[in-house]
């Protein structure tokens, strides 16, 4: 039978951990600094660490943090810059993209860059992103011209719900569906 050690955990040994899992989550799922500091926040709350206290092991998150930062392995301007094009290439309107990027921890600043250089690519990309909505829920100008005045406040009501203003799922709701096929093609 061998004989299992009880080994305390130090800093250096708890810090080094950290780097590890942090670089496995990175690789993984490629967060936002605030995902990361929660995951790790939450990962050494539920062991039991001897000798260290809640202080010190935020205090450790925010040094391999900085060290990560400082490597570029996590940049919430790059974050903020790829996930608002993701979204965008799903359909999502502005708002939703400012409300998503607010609640992964990105710092208002990278979220006013990554919303300008939006509209910088396209002026009323909500329309767009609108006209997409309605191509892959079947609403709106997608529905049978027969269906479409019966559905209405339901579908404006669905495009409020991601997002869009009322002006703009309005402007959706009254395109002719030839109008909406051109559109279409050209997205």
């Amino acid at each position: 039978m061998i004989p299992i050690r009880n080994r305390k955990k130090t800093l250096e040994i708890t810090i080094e951990e950290m780097r590890k899992f942090s670089y496995a989550y990175i690789e993984k799922y490629a967060p936002s600094k605030q995902q990361l500091r929660t995951y790790l926040l939450k990962k050494y709350l539920r062991t039991k660490v001897s000798n260290v206290k809640k202080q010190d092991i935020t205090d450790l998150i925010d040094v391999v943090l900085a060290d990560l930062e400082k490597g570029k392995f996590i940049s919430d301007k790059f974050y903020s810059e790829s996930k608002s094009r993701n979204l965008i290439q799903r359909g999502s309107s502005i708002n939703k993209i400012r409300s998503y990027l607010f609640n992964k921890g990105i710092k208002k600043n990278y979220i006013n860059e990554a919303i300008d250089k939006i509209k910088e690519e396209n002026s009323d990309q909500d329309f767009f992103s609108g006209i997409k909505i309605c191509k892959k829920k079947k609403i709106g100008p997608a529905r049978n011209e027969d269906n479409r005045s019966l559905f209405y406040k339901k579908d404006i009501s669905l495009l409020a719900r991601n997002g869009f203003d009322f002006e703009t799922s309005k402007r959706i709701m009254d395109i002719d569906k030839d109008d909406y096929i051109k559109i279409i093609k050209l997205i």
